[in-house]
């Protein structure tokens, strides 16, 4: 069953990803064969993270993206409609099987991993318009880039025309400075993401401020560049505005914030929170995730 699809939905134009994974000793060297264990599938992707983490926030999403007709996309169809995802805008399809990331990781935390996106190429700008439907003034268009840059932006425009508010967030990164972004209202990078989408190395040492400001001139309405521990950082033509960071015990782990984040962010959006109020909310989110992850909790939704 799905939530319903009254307006004030997220409409999440992203990737899905299987994840096979298994623990090893030590990380072997070319031609070696190591024995591994506790091998287990895992949901991933950013798109399929941010659908049922918002869908779990209690809002109505839908997700439009691209798998293959294959066991791993059939098993992902059922995730969705476990959690409540409605997969109307779900484009599955026979040419590239579902997209797959194989990772190996070791005792001391060190991993290898590598990704075949599969499926995720073929979304293009006119599976978007599938989804134009859904957008309007009361939902959210929500972002990443994890599928091709043209359907990404194609998108973010698609849901400028509707009245949707547009959520992009840039990772993995890209450098976007040829690209228009008048489409998005809100860019959502982390403080390393926002240099390269300038070009920049993701350790260049402007001042995270001075950044946002250059991203502003590629046309998005605000920048909200999250910045970990420190909280998050607002920025528009108005203000400049630091939001603090929530301090939880045990948070050992970022993997996954980001993802966290986004759908918080757009879940408070939709409930029609202040935008101050919605980054609060969001930062809560990312790290009450954190704290659990530092008790033993696994952010992948494993099989």
């Amino acid at each position: 069953m799905t939530k319903s699809d009254a307006q004030g939905s997220i409409v999440v134009i992203g990737s899905y990803l299987v994840a096979l994974v298994m623990d090893v000793d030590r990380i072997p060297i070319p031609g070696e064969t190591v024995l591994a264990r506790n091998f287990r599938e895992a949901y991933g992707g950013k798109g399929s993270d941010m659908a049922v983490q918002a869908g779990r926030l209690g809002a109505p999403v839908h997700f439009a993206g691209c798998i293959g007709n294959d066991d791993f996309g059939r098993a992902f169809i059922k995730l969705m409609h476990d959690e409540g995802v409605n997969t109307e805008l779900l484009n599955v399809r026979d040419e590239l099987a579902t997209g797959a990331g194989f990772i190996i990781k070791d005792k001391q935390g060190r991993n290898v991993i590598t990704i075949d996106i599969g499926a995720n190429q073929l979304f293009a700008p006119a599976d978007v318009d599938r989804a134009r439907a859904r957008m309007n003034e009361g939902s959210v268009v929500l972002i990443q880039l994890e599928i091709p840059l043209e359907t990404a932006l194609h998108a973010a425009s698609q849901g400028r025309m509707a009245g949707s508010t547009v959520i992009l967030n840039p990772a993995p990164a890209h450098d976007l400075r040829p690209y228009d972004l008048t489409g998005v209202d809100y860019l959502t990078p982390n403080e390393t993401e926002a240099r390269v989408c300038l070009g920049l190395a993701p350790d260049d040492p402007t001042p995270d401020i001075e950044i946002a400001r250059g991203l502003l001139a590629l046309g998005c309405r605000t920048v909200l560049m999250t910045l970990g521990e420190r909280g998050c950082l607002i920025v528009d033509a108005a203000r400049t505005l630091a939001v603090p960071a929530y301090s939880f015990p045990n948070a050992v782990d970022s993997n996954g914030a980001g993802d966290s984040f986004n759908a918080a962010l757009a879940t408070a959006m939709i409930e029609g929170q202040t935008l101050e109020s919605a980054v609060r909310f969001a930062n809560a989110v990312a790290g009450a995730l954190l704290h659990a992850l530092g008790h033993g909790a696994v952010l992948s939704y494993t099989r």
